[in-house]
This record gives structure tokens, C-alpha cells and sequence, in this order.
């Protein structure tokens, strides 16, 4: 029988993006094997994934690397793919489609949604989930789940770690972003962290999650940290964390993806990088506070619409 693959490297957020069309592409298959290519940090994380049947690692080597090219090659052929649902979209995707991939198999990509003479670089301004939704319904797929994302195979009860670090319910932070991206990084998390305790200090207390290249920079700014193990949590645990929180405030990354299609409470801050609406992250209690340059977003601001949301 043949297998179905679906590529999808990273990063976090985009992987969590992907949830709703993985159930939608696996719904359509149900007597298929639907498998997914993806980078290490995400692969255990989503071999818990009910939708999947498998995991496959791409290292995602130096295309002048003839031979982990080669065995990567070797390996897909191994499992027979009909069908490639390209979820990536990049040039190294493209790459694959060319020389790794059987020219036999059917490939849906960006490129396969577009209408006729409509250009890709127009295709890739709409919204991401729209996006994702038009690809799939090219390859005869309804969609119910793309764009109605859900998470709730990947918490798990976590009361025995929170208890560690406080008995009230908790605002949880994401002040971080990609070494490569600070333009997406709002600098004030120091203070209104100090605002958030002396406004809720009898109520709320309020927790930092790092990412494994983020506890110290979360150390300085004077939150609780959680922790386990004295090790970053993983990605079920960070998703619980998120799950279980009154509030989030978060920069454009992959937790406030997660709070999202968690509909948590929460705040997300953009500066112009990119629109909330081409990320597809906003919903009735998840909004973005959009502005031109985020060092101009003072954190009264955020604290009125921290307000807003916890009463």
C-alpha cells in the first residue's frame, strides 16, 4: 500500500500551524500511512501526534552533501509515497521535489494552489491558514480542520509541576525570539513584569517558560522560571503550561501560536515585521497590539489590555 508524506521542518509555530491540515490530510486517507518529515527538535513531540503515523528526521544538511542527499533518498523510497503534501514550501522543498523525491509521486505544494496566471508572491501575502486551506481543497481535500486547529492531544496534566511554583493561577510570558529576528522582540518585558506583580500580587502569579537557549535571559528579568529539571520543558509540557495559564503575553513565536489555537486569553505584540492577520493568529480572545516600531509600545498600554482580558 502506498504511504502518504507531509513535510514540515519548522519552526515551532509553524509546526503547530500544520495541526489542523495534518488531521485534515489523514481524515481523507484513513486506510493510508500518513507520515511527516520534520527537523529533530520537533520530532518527538510530534510522534505523539494522533494523526501521524510515523516520524522521519531530516537533518537537513548541505545541499552539497551528496551523501546524506543519497540516504535521505534512499530512505523516503523505502516507504512508497504516492502522494508529498509539501506543508514547508521552500526552496530546499523544492530542491527535494526535483532530485529526492520519486518522480512518480504526486506532489502538492504552494504552487499546485495557484489559480492561472495568479504569481506565488501575491499567493504567499493571503493568511497562513488560508493558504494552507486552498492547497489542500487543489488536491480534493475538505477541509474542517485547518483553520480549526486542535491541540488537545498534546497536553497532559502538569498540577504536579505548577504546585513547585505557586498554589494561585498564573500569567504566563514569552519575552524571547530568535537570535535572527529581533525585530520581533518587544524590550520592556523587564518592567511590566514588575507592573504584573504589584498590580496582581494577590492574585496571579507570573511565570517565564524558556526555550533551551533562553533561561538566562529569563534569570535576569525577575520572574519565576519554570523549569524541570533544572532543563527547559518540553514542547507537550510548554503547551500544558500554556494551556493552564489566565493569561499569556508573548512576542510573534510559537507559544503564542499555541495560545492561540488554544483560544487562551492573551496578548501578542507586532511591530512591522509582519501582520497578525498574514499569521493567522488572532481570535476572539487572542488579539495582537499592533504597532509601527515595538519600542514605542509602552507597557501601560499593555498592562490596560492585560486588564482588560482578566476582568
Amino acid at each position: 500500500m502506498s504511504n502518504i508524506l507531509i513535510i514540515k521542518h519548522g519552526s515551532l509555530g509553524d509546526i503547530i500551524q500544520a495541526n489542523g491540515a495534518m488531521k485534515d490530510i489523514k481524515k481523507f486517507y484513513p486506510n493510508r500511512k500518513v507520515f511527516l518529515l520534520t527537523t529533530q527538535p520537533y520530532s518527538l513531540f510530534m510522534s505523539e501526534c494522533p494523526y501521524l503515523d510515523g516520524v522521519l528526521i531530516d537533518k537537513r544538511l548541505p545541499r552539497w552533501n551528496l551523501f546524506y542527499l543519497k540516504n535521505l533518498k534512499n530512505t523516503l523510497a523505502k516507504y512508497h509515497f504516492s502522494k508529498v503534501f509539501d506543508l514547508q514550501n521552500s526552496g530546499r522543498t523544492k530542491f527535494y521535489k526535483r532530485f529526492i523525491i520519486n518522480k512518480d509521486t504526486e506532489w502538492s505544494s504552494t504552487e499546485t494552489a495557484l489559480e492561472p496566471g495568479q504569481k506565488k508572491n501575491d499567493f504567499d501575502k493571503e493568511p497562513v491558514l488560508e493558504r494552507m486551506e486552498l492547497q489542500l481543497k487543489k488536491s480534493g481535500i475538505e477541509t474542517e480542520f485547518t483553520k480549526n486547529i486542535d491541540l488537545s492531544w498534546a497536553t497532559e496534566n502538569i498540577s504536579h509541576l505548577v504546585k513547585q511554583y505557586t498554589n494561585r493561577e498564573y500569567i504566563l510570558l514569552f519575552p524571547f525570539c530568535s537570535p535572527k529576528l529581533k525585530n520581533k522582540k518587544w524590550p520592556h518585558y523587564k518592567e511590566l513584569i514588575q507592573r504584573l506583580k504589584q498590580d496582581f500580587k494577590n492574585k496571579y502569579s507570573v511565570f517565564l517558560a524558556p526555550g533551551p537557549n533562553e533561561v538566562e535571559e529569563a534569570i535576569k528579568l525577575n520572574a519565576k522560571v519554570i523549569l524541570e529539571k533544572n532543563q527547559s520543558v518540553n514542547i507537550k509540557t510548554l503547551v500544558s503550561l500554556i494551556h493552564g495559564a489566565k493569561l499569556i503575553i508573548a512576542n510573534d513565536t510559537g507559544p503564542a501560536h499555541i495560545a492561540s489555537h488554544l483560544d487562551k486569553k492573551g496578548l501578542v505584540l507586532f511591530g512591522s515585521h509582519t501582520t497578525a492577520k498574514k499569521v493567522s493568529i488572532e481570535n476572539f480572545n487572542f488579539k495582537a497590539i499592533s504597532v509601527k516600531n515595538l519600542k514605542d509600545l509602552n507597557v501601560e498600554t499593555v498592562i490596560s489590555e492585560a486588564r482588560s482580558k482578566l476582568n
